[in-house]
């Protein structure tokens, strides 16, 4: 019952060969590639894995993308199946004004860390809300409370599209990228401090919302290439999840299995 997933975003495609499709399976492979490598997958990659007894992807890269990868996937006898965001899937409840225009990747990351509520429930008491943060080319900031719903989130720009705005629209700033420190006493580390905590302050902004909305303080996860650079610099207790979208696929797929 081996169960593939795969992550496709703007720039790399991100994949995982677990043994089950539920969440907290054992990983068995992952790897990653550029969305230009995309065709290399099934002879190089995907070669040597042993063949999946079903799959579950998001993709924001686009159809053309979407279909490149279909195409390695015919290595195998395998359907492909991609996530859609509904009103409803595993426990989550889709609050956004059109829910199928929600971003795959960020209805996928909720069902990660709605899964790892759900996991970290005391015994006896119910999931903490959560606050799910995607740092890529751009940033997202999602908030979704105890019972499973998804009350909304905000979109940012995220590091490089910052630099590059303030690059364009203003003379002499073509600098190499700086630091993120306190007190930033050069051009360059004033440019990436200033983004930086941007981005840090929209997060504990939204943060204090929703607590006070639900009355708990959110389990605050992070996930993205880009999330290592809040680190030293957001004041809320929070986790980095290299693999949240992952473990949404997992248990998305073990949900739809079940039915």
């Amino acid at each position: 019952m081996t169960f593939l997933a795969i992550d496709i975003g703007n720039t790399r495609l991100k994949w995982a060969l677990y043994a089950a499709p539920h969440p907290g399976a054992r990983l068995l492979h992952h790897g990653a590639a550029f969305v230009e490598a995309i065709d290399e997958l099934a002879e190089r990659d995907w070669q040597q894995l042993p063949e999946p007894a079903s799959m579950l992807g998001c993709a924001v890269a686009g159809e053309a993308v979407r279909r490149r990868v279909e195409e390695q996937l015919e290595l195998w006898d395998l359907v492909p199946h991609w996530v859609v965001p509904a009103t409803r899937e595993a426990g989550l409840v889709n609050g956004y004004e059109h829910p199928s225009r929600l971003g795959a990747d960020r209805w996928a990351a909720l069902a990660g860390a709605r899964s790892r509520a759900l996991a970290g429930a005391p015994a006896g008491g119910g999931p903490r809300p959560a606050l799910v943060v995607m740092v890529g080319t751009a940033v997202t900031v999602d908030a979704l409370d105890a019972d499973g719903r998804f009350l909304g989130g905000l979109i940012l720009p995220g590091f490089g599209l910052m630099l590059r705005a303030l690059e364009m629209g203003t003379a002499g700033l073509r600098v190499p990228t700086g630091e993120v420190v306190d007190f930033p006493s050069n051009t360059s580390d004033a440019l990436m401090s200033g983004g930086a905590n941007a981005i840090a302050g929209a997060i504990e902004r939204q943060a204090r919302r929703l607590q006070a909305r639900t009355g708990t303080a959110p389990l605050l996860l992070m996930t993205g290439g880009a999330a290592a650079k809040l680190a030293p610099i957001t004041d809320l207790p929070f986790e980095t999840v290299d693999t949240l979208i992952f473990e949404g696929l997992l248990l998305m797929q073990s949900h739809r299995l079940a039915f």
